[in-house]
């Protein structure tokens, strides 16, 4: 096998002094520290995550407040105690019926 006439001239040493520090770098930025490429991806799922989670709070809040809005109206609150919590009037029976 014929090497490239670089190499049996010794110019590969220069080259070879090239390439392991750019594979040094390489891996302290993928790997090593607390700004590598590995902590930076590992951040954005966790920003994501929190991101979602944030949107399904304010979901919740806003379906909160509009119950609320609701719920101030007294037709509405005498109903929805009826319905949830089973209130009824005196003398008023109450029947459960379950559906399958």
């Amino acid at each position: 096998m014929k090497f490239p006439e670089w190499i049996t001239h010794g110019k590969w040493q220069v080259w070879a002094k090239y390439i392991i520090t750019l594979l040094v770098f390489l891996v302290v930025y993928l790997f090593v520290g607390e700004q590598s490429l590995v902590r930076f991806a590992k951040r954005g799922r966790e920003i994501r995550h929190l991101e979602e989670q944030r949107d399904r709070y304010i979901e919740g809040a806003d379906r909160a407040q509009r119950q609320i809005q609701v719920l101030q109206q007294p037709d509405s609150l005498e109903r929805y105690a009826r319905e949830h919590y089973f209130m009824h009037e005196q003398g008023e029976d109450i029947y459960l019926v379950e559906e399958k």
